[in-house]
């Protein structure tokens, strides 16, 4: 198939050379942080965010600008054990008490994460994890990219936001789409949306 191409068939929209699940074309999906209180950080699990190969580096790099907003434990863990850990063959973000990433400070009841604020204020220019920036949708390997959306209860308040407000989860997460695939693929994943 021509890298060009957008095909559809009855599994998976083909766009270029990455099979998109159909559930995420027209899919609308805006966090709700007070209402979910960034679960996706907190999901109880044995695995945390996967990680690419190269944000390894990136993030010790940018650890010590992000370990003064952690609290003391995540601190000492990192200390201890470090940030990351190989699991059923994948570098993956190392979690407290199978539950919070080790990058989590809360702000009240919100989970949030220090990469991403060291990012927002100039101190890294590592946003965060590829896999975090596209949540909720993951992509899997294979014989090439699948773009999957997951489907997470604690989830549903971003569902209902995204529909009261008609965000689109490809415009929610324009930012990380094109991180991942590059600007000229989103343009062709919205000719898909209004195809």
């Amino acid at each position: 198939m021509s890298s060009g191409t957008i095909h559809v068939d009855k599994d998976f929209y083909h766009i270029e050379d990455v099979l998109v699940e159909p559930e995420i074309i027209g899919a609308m999906f805006a966090c709700d942080l007070p209402r979910c209180k960034g679960a996706c950080c907190t999901m109880e699990s044995e695995l945390g965010a996967p990680l690419l190969e190269p944000e390894i580096g990136a993030l010790e790099k940018a650890l010590p600008s992000v370990r003064e907003y952690l609290p003391r434990d995540s601190a000492r863990a990192l200390e201890e054990w470090g940030f990351w850990e190989p699991k059923g063959g994948v570098s993956r973000v190392r979690c407290l008490n199978r539950r919070d990433c080790v990058f989590v400070y809360y702000e009240g009841d919100i989970a949030r994460c220090g990469i991403e604020r060291a990012y927002r204020e100039g101190k890294i220019d590592f946003i965060k994890p590829l896999s975090c920036h596209l949540f909720p949708m993951r992509i899997f390997g294979g014989k090439g990219p699948v773009l999957r959306f997951e489907h997470y209860h604690e989830c549903g308040p971003a569902m209902i936001k995204g529909r009261k407000e008609h965000i689109l989860l490809v415009d929610f997460c324009r930012d990380a789409l094109t991180r991942a695939f590059g600007e000229g693929w989103l343009s062709k994943m919205k000719k898909a949306l209004n195809g």
